[in-house]
């Protein structure tokens, strides 16, 4: 079992910065991957980025490319979500998940990200 533990979400302007993070506890040597997704009321959640543990290179929704940042602290057992340049689009709560070699995936409770016009 793993479990995560989001944090940095709040209420920010557009253009804005927020730096997310999730903290990953128990088996976490299995994990080998690590991403974020988002969702909003009445739609499905949506791929954000994501990072494999060895740290190469990451992939992103074109959505969010060239203004999010995803980032692995493997001894921390963290991931992070640097986001800049917000925009009204990018409210939602955002969620972490952790890929394992069992073939489970496993996610946090999110936490809501605000960007006001």
């Amino acid at each position: 079992q793993v479990q995560l533990f989001e944090s940095g979400g709040g209420v920010v302007q557009a253009g804005g910065s927020l730096r997310l993070s999730c903290v990953a506890s128990g088996r976490t040597f299995t994990i080998f991957s690590m991403g974020w997704f988002r969702q909003t009321p009445g739609k499905e959640r949506e791929f954000v980025a994501r990072m494999y543990w060895s740290g190469s290179t990451p992939t992103y929704a074109d959505s969010v490319k060239g203004r999010f940042t995803i980032s692995i602290d493997a001894p921390k057992d963290t991931a992070y979500l640097q986001m800049d340049s917000l925009k009204p689009e990018d409210t939602a709560i955002y969620y972490c998940v952790a890929y394992t070699g069992g073939g489970n995936d496993y996610w946090g409770q999110g936490t809501q990200v605000t960007v006001s016009s």
